[in-house]
């Protein structure tokens, strides 16, 4: 972008316990490809720690981009089957729940991205399934096993593009292809959401939130790694969004 002013973009961290000398140690961070992307686009990135306080940020913010994570959604936010078998962050579940209303409340543009989009149908009464692979006629939608570093976010799958939805207008194609790194997938869809994407096996891959004058937007794979970022709905997604964020701004200010 080539405006001098940069809407400033929350990125939500996760909290990690040190698993080496003291498990007391509570760290929070972000993987550096969330904050390239956003400055990449044209925002200025914040990091907002899984803290309650943190609340507070909302309202300096021009958007929130929710973060993928290794770890789950606690399945009691949606009286889900509990799964003993993945990674928790209940710092970030008790943070990132509520505030997600709240943004868009306030009107402030959300990108969700993997959890992130997760997090959004949780927020705002949906519900996951833990394991999709499991479900009959689903695909596995985890990381192949023969592929480990950047490989891991390289293409996997087709996605088809609801028509008339806004990630089929932003690259005029009723087809993507895209990544997948997930087990987890969205089971109950959340009152106010409607499907932008799926894939073959019917998961949901994308959702937006129904209004035509705010942008809140999830997708279940990672347009924001450099190997995905020259993608056309990756680049899509991310101008759209900071553009969202700009126009919020302005508004704002």
């Amino acid at each position: 972008m080539t405006d001098s002013v940069k809407p400033l973009i929350g990125v939500t961290a996760c909290a990690r316990r040190d698993s080496s000398s003291d498990h007391s140690r509570v760290s929070y961070g972000v993987v550096e490809k969330y904050i390239s992307a956003v400055a990449l686009f044209g925002g200025t990135p914040v990091i907002v720690p899984p803290i309650l306080e943190s609340m507070a940020l909302l309202s300096q913010l021009d958007g929130l981009l929710l973060t993928g994570s290794a770890s789950n959604i606690d399945p009691q936010h949606y009286n889900g089957p509990e799964n003993l078998e993945v990674l928790r962050d209940p710092y970030r579940d008790n943070l990132v729940l509520p505030l997600i209303p709240r943004a868009i409340d306030a009107g402030i543009p959300v990108l969700g991205l993997c959890r992130g989009h997760q997090e959004i149908n949780v927020a705002l009464g949906g519900s996951l399934t833990p394991s999709v692979h499991r479900l009959p006629g689903r695909i596995d939608h985890r990381v192949p096993p023969d592929r480990d570093g950047d490989q891991r976010y390289d293409t996997a799958h087709p996605v088809r593009l609801t028509a008339g939805g806004l990630l089929q207008r932003l690259v005029a194609s009723d087809q993507a292809v895209v990544n997948s790194l997930h087990s987890e997938a969205i089971d109950r869809l959340a009152p106010g959401l409607v499907v932008e994407a799926t894939a073959d096996d019917t998961t949901i891959e994308a959702v937006r939130l129904n209004t035509a004058n705010q942008f809140v937007l999830g997708v279940q794979w990672h347009p924001e790694h450099p190997v995905a970022r020259n993608w056309p709905l990756s680049k899509a997604i991310f101008t759209t969004f900071i553009t969202a964020a700009l126009t919020y701004a302005r508004g704002r200010n």
